[in-house]
């Protein structure tokens, strides 16, 4: 049987986390790849994962060198919430047993002080079939997750934006320079998770040459799955006759990266239209730490918290109409593929992987990139769609047709094997 070892720095903490998790769950159900995960720094008990810093001293130091690299960067970063990885620390990996039992290398988010430049080209020693797949920007540009408009990855970095010292042979070139000598030595096939993403790797100077293969990340569609909405609702005991506009975290009216500020507009926009009634609509938010940063909402706000129980977060698409994401930059999103797949309708910005899973006027709507009126207008289609009970089937049926575990599951085998038989 094929043995693939995956890895990523945290276990489930982040999107790649928890991307890296159901795909190791999704491969094991097929039956003809053994799946692990091996973790930079473990959070959860779950038995099956394990650690690379699997001693307190190891986990102590990595703790470390993750905190140190966080206070450090303060030093040369612009305060703005573009996150921004640096260099100065990382481990070697290539002596772990279950790296050395593997047939192919599975590469997810090795960040946050994990694998830099210097330890990913020392997996070429091992000389075994590596796949990577990029959960967002970084490993092909100077150091940023985010880009927006910036295009200094099609060249070598350089002059960046996000640091406070820009200049053409700053930070981001020099990192640029690092991972460009790593990948020189390190051949390894990507995943992108979106066509946007693919997109994008095709512009980046550091990725000349790469084979690039589109596979969507999955999820567990026996968890996030259509359930009855009245029930769903009164297990999280909000209202039953209101229409209910579902959110992800939102941490304030000045965060970018999430578009807060879009969907405050949007929201204020739909009340001025005078076209719906104020008092049947409520927005409940998940995913937010606090309330004290929050702008005022012109409608009833239920604030739930951060939800660490995946059960419940689906009960909390389902107990809504619509779920509002205004994201301004993401790969493939898994609050979208969750929501979809519990029948609930998306509204969205067309930006990132975002288009993938959304259909405009079939199972959602896409908004104008940064247009607060296009959004306004996806609030009303939504609202007044007269036959909704459609628009849950058509959700449902997109998440079981593209992204199900077992059509990604059979797509990544195929990829190892022929990785494996073109060795």
């Amino acid at each position: 049987m094929l043995k693939v070892v995956h890895i990523n720095t945290y276990d489930g903490n982040g999107g790649a986390g928890r991307a890296c998790l159901r795909l190791n769950l999704a491969l094991n159900e097929i039956g003809d790849v053994d799946s692990k995960v091996v973790v930079f720094y473990k959070f959860g008990q779950n038995p099956a994962v394990k650690t690379f810093t699997n001693t307190w001293f190891k986990r102590g130091r990595a703790a470390a060198a993750i905190i140190t690299e966080r206070l450090l960067a303060k030093r040369y970063l612009k305060p703005v919430k573009i996150p921004f990885s640096f260099t100065w620390f990382g481990i070697s990996i290539i002596k772990n047993p279950k790296v050395l039992a593997a047939d192919v290398i599975h590469l997810h988010w090795v960040n946050h002080s994990f694998l830099n430049p210097k330890h990913l080209a020392e997996l070429a020693e091992l000389n075994k079939p590596i796949v990577w797949t990029f959960h967002d920007s970084n490993a092909f540009t100077g150091g940023c997750h985010v880009r927006y408009t910036c295009d200094h990855f099609e060249r070598s970095c350089g002059d960046c934006p996000v640091l406070a010292d820009a200049q053409p042979n700053d930070i981001s070139h020099q990192i640029w320079k690092q991972k460009n000598e790593a990948y020189q030595q390190l051949n390894f096939r990507i995943i992108a998770p979106s066509s946007w993403m693919k997109a994008s790797v095709l512009r980046s100077s550091l990725m000349v040459g790469k084979q690039i293969d589109i596979i969507p990340n999955t999820l567990e569609t026996n968890i996030f799955q259509p359930q009855n909405q009245q029930e769903a609702r009164k297990k999280l005991d909000l209202p039953k006759d209101k229409f209910i506009f579902l959110t992800g975290f939102m941490p304030s009216k000045k965060d970018s990266h999430k578009g807060a500020a879009y969907l405050l507009e949007s929201l204020e926009l739909l009340v001025a239209k005078n076209s719906i009634d104020p008092s049947q609509i409520e927005l409940v938010v998940f995913g937010n730490r606090n309330t004290e940063d929050m702008p005022v909402f012109p409608f009833k706000t239920t604030f739930l918290g951060t939800i660490k129980d995946d059960e419940k977060l689906a009960a909390c698409y389902a107990a809504a109409d619509a779920f509002l994401i205004p994201s301004l930059e993401d790969n493939l999103p898994y609050t979208v593929m969750e929501s979809l797949a519990c029948g609930t309708p998306v509204i969205a910005f067309t930006t990132g992987g975002i288009p993938d899973m959304v259909q405009h006027l079939h199972n959602g709507f896409l908004a104008d990139y940064k247009s607060s009126e296009s959004f306004c207008e996806g609030l009303e289609w939504i609202k007044n769609y007269p036959v909704k009970e459609a628009l849950r089937q058509n959700a449902h049926e997109t998440v079981m047709q593209k992204f199900s575990e077992k059509v990604i599951a059979q797509k990544h085998s195929e990829l190892y094997k022929s990785l494996i038989s073109h060795g």
